[in-house]
């Protein structure tokens, strides 16, 4: 199994603060079920367990960063004690999984049906592949149906859809990235597109992204950027490994509520 998911995300193209790969179980145990999610938390953890899968693969790290403890008086020490005792392992590919193609943002221009996709930002090693990606939908559309589009393509998540510039604009050429974007603004300016639809962005940068005449901006959830990979790596997952497959629609987005501050 191990080897099945590195032979398509070389932990090699992870960046270096990155942390992907095995992270914690027994790689000798049999795997005839995986869940798959965006996030390892309690939740997943639990469906993992109803499902009776040996093997949680996700797209965020659980230790992204150094620890001194994975007591279980901590929060990810008490998933790191769950996991164990019951016998699931778990696995991660972050931004070997961007890069790849395809990838994340594949999986994304693809639910977005942009068609003549190619990389945002290019490896320089590897070409064919790298950061986000930039494609162009069947017929143009208004920013403002575009914005709808978007909102009716992803996965449902709280916090919903947002989009910055005239909404009677013409959206043809799009980027895309998966998860926080706010790195990608100059190279979706490069790139001459219309719209640039992504998750996380900030106050400051696309203030100042617009106002130097950058494209229109759409920014959806980072759960919601990233849950269309899972299906890709899922099919990935059954063909090449003959194993069964569940996809997690746990909304692992922090944001519950919604509030319009002008009613």
């Amino acid at each position: 199994m191990i080897e099945v998911l590195e032979q398509r995300y070389p932990t090699a193209w992870a960046e270096d603060w990155d942390r992907v790969g095995f992270v914690l179980g027994d790689p000798d145990s049999d795997v005839t079920r995986v869940l798959l999610a965006v996030d390892c938390d309690p939740a997943v953890v639990d469906e993992a367990e109803t499902a009776g899968a040996q093997l949680v693969f996700t797209h965020h790290p659980l230790l992204l960063r150094g620890v001194s403890s994975v007591a279980p008086t901590t929060y990810k020490g008490r998933i790191v004690h769950r996991m164990i005792r019951s016998g699931i392992a778990l696995y991660t590919a972050h931004t070997n999984g961007d890069v790849a193609r395809p990838g994340v943002s594949d999986a994304l221009a693809e639910v977005l049906g942009l068609r003549d996709v190619q990389p945002l930002r290019p490896d320089p090693k590897a070409p064919e592949r790298g950061h986000g990606r930039v494609g162009r939908l069947p017929e143009p559309m208004t920013l403002a149906q575009f914005a709808a589009h978007a909102a009716a393509k992803l996965p449902r998540s709280t916090a919903g859809v947002r989009a910055a510039g005239s909404p009677d604009a013409r959206v043809e050429t799009v980027a895309v990235s998966g998860g926080a974007g706010d790195a990608f603004l100059a190279d979706a300016a490069r790139a001459g597109v219309d719209a640039y639809l992504t998750a996380d962005l900030r106050h400051h940068p696309a203030q100042e992204h617009l106002a130097g005449g950058g494209p229109a901006l759409v920014d959806v959830t980072h759960w919601a950027s990233e849950r269309p990979w899972l299906d890709d790596v899922a099919a990935f997952l059954r063909a090449e490994a003959g194993v069964e497959t569940i996809v997690s629609d746990v909304d692992t987005s922090p944001w519950v509520l919604l509030e319009d501050n002008h009613s």
